[in-house]
């Protein structure tokens, strides 16, 4: 601020002669012009400092009339105020530079009413520029307002968007994660079902394999084996127990069939024995390659009674000689001296009495 400092004392000003100046001299010249340049009284600056009050009540003015108001909706902001010293500063010069034009304007006219019209003119150019600097502070608080709103705004949706952009990224990790395990899984079951099929397979093809030898052996052995006789039916069985036998059971096969009923070799082999057994009548003994002999028993007549046959050679006929009922043939079959099922042994050779 202007401090309220008196001016410096007039100077006598002695004014040079001018061209021209010599004609002549008329005593009341001096009476009648205005003194110029002598005794000047100093000018006295309290009007400044009242001036300089008055700019600031108007600076007052023009930031309350217009950003108060505006303020009150608008949120608390951090405010940037310039320095004052530097707006006072301004101020002096602006007051310093309205002076030296009041100074300047001593040569239209001295008199007090216009020293008065200057100060006036002062005063108002005071309260304009306060009230202009006042509105440019005004603007700037608005402007840092705005800004900071913005800014504020800007902030959120960024905060919105980052936000977005990690539920939208997590959603991915999840779906990436349940697809990877789904697939795991799919793959588990794969290997699985591979895995049980393959086995499947395998146990399938021994299967088929075995059931491929058995029947090749029960083909072979159908080449090799054939029934002992034809047109019969099967009575008594291995095992069977009755008083009609020695050994208190039936050691053998009955197959009833007429008499004269052809009988036949079931194996190749050769004749070891042929003629009268006592109970077993007529008797043909049969041995094969492996030592297990083949009784024919109760025959009315015997074709072959010593020598090799074949399977499926005619060796007898069925009668009813011996310790028997009727005609038919009982078949044993021993091996190392001992009997055994006769139905049992035909059906492994591949034969189904």
């Amino acid at each position: 601020m202007a401090s309220n400092v008196p001016a410096p004392e007039g100077v006598e000003i002695q004014e040079p002669p001018t061209a021209g100046a010599w004609g002549e001299w008329n005593p009341t010249e001096d009476s009648a012009r205005p003194v110029r340049g002598k005794h000047r009284v100093a000018k006295q600056r309290g009007g400044l400092a009242r001036s300089s009050t008055v700019l600031g009540v108007g600076v007052i003015a023009a930031v309350g009339a217009g950003g108060i108001a505006t303020a009150q909706d608008r949120p608390q902001v951090a405010i940037s105020i310039p320095s004052l010293p530097d707006l006072a500063d301004g101020f002096e010069h602006a007051v310093d530079r309205v002076d030296d034009g009041i100074r300047h304007q001593d040569t239209a006219a001295g008199s007090r009413s216009a020293a008065g019209g200057a100060k006036a003119g002062l005063v108002a150019q005071q309260a304009q520029a306060g009230a202009g600097a006042g509105e440019v502070l005004r603007n700037r608080i608005l402007q840092q307002a705005e800004s900071q709103e913005e800014a504020a705004a800007a902030q959120d949706r960024a905060d919105v968007e980052r936000a977005a952009q990690e539920a939208a990224a997590q959603e991915a990790k999840d779906k990436l994660e349940t697809a990877r395990q789904a697939a795991d899984k799919a793959a588990e079951e794969a290997r699985v079902a591979a895995e049980k099929a393959a086995r499947e397979a395998a146990e399938a093809k021994a299967k088929a394999e075995a059931d491929a030898e058995l029947q090749a052996q029960q083909a072979k052995a159908a080449g090799s084996y054939a029934l002992p006789t034809s047109a019969y039916t099967l009575t008594s069985h291995y095992g069977d127990a009755g008083s009609m036998w020695s050994s208190g059971y039936h050691t053998g096969l009955d197959f009833a069939a007429p008499t004269g009923t052809p009988v036949k070799a079931v194996a190749s082999g050769k004749i070891t024995s042929a003629g009268w057994s006592g109970a077993y009548g007529y008797r043909i003994v049969l041995e094969l390659e492996d030592g297990t002999e083949i009784w024919y028993c109760h025959l009315s007549s015997m074709s072959v009674t010593s020598g090799a046959v074949s399977a499926g050679t005619t060796i007898g006929r069925v009668g009813a000689t011996g310790n028997v009922t009727g005609p038919h043939l009982h078949l044993e079959v021993r091996k190392g001296g001992s009997t055994m099922d006769p139905l049992a042994w035909l059906t492994s050779k591949g034969l189904n009495p």
